[in-house]
């Protein structure tokens, strides 16, 4: 202990491993943080692909936008009646 080499590394290593903004500690949360949203990334980018193929799919044939309509949005025509059946749980 009375060589202040040690001393003082050793403070420098406490003070890099526990009480520094940037320690060991922040540093873990922050990369599973980082893996979380990378994870997130992929499966939006997945569903944007889907989404951009129905919207292609729906754009290139009316009756195929006439059953979206009317199946997402319960449009109807102007002389039709829409009846709404639900299971119940």
């Amino acid at each position: 202990m009375r060589n202040k080499y040690f001393v003082s590394a050793a403070a420098f290593v406490i003070w890099l491993a526990f009480i520094d903004s940037k320690n060991f500690i922040s540093q873990y949360e922050l990369s599973s943080e980082v893996n979380k949203l990378e994870s997130q990334k992929s499966f939006f980018m997945e569903e944007i692909v889907k989404t951009r193929k129905e919207q292609e799919e729906l754009l290139s044939s009316p009756d195929k936008l006439e059953k979206f309509a009317r199946e997402k949005y319960l449009m109807k025509k102007d002389d039709e009646d829409l009846f709404i059946f639900t299971e119940e749980q």
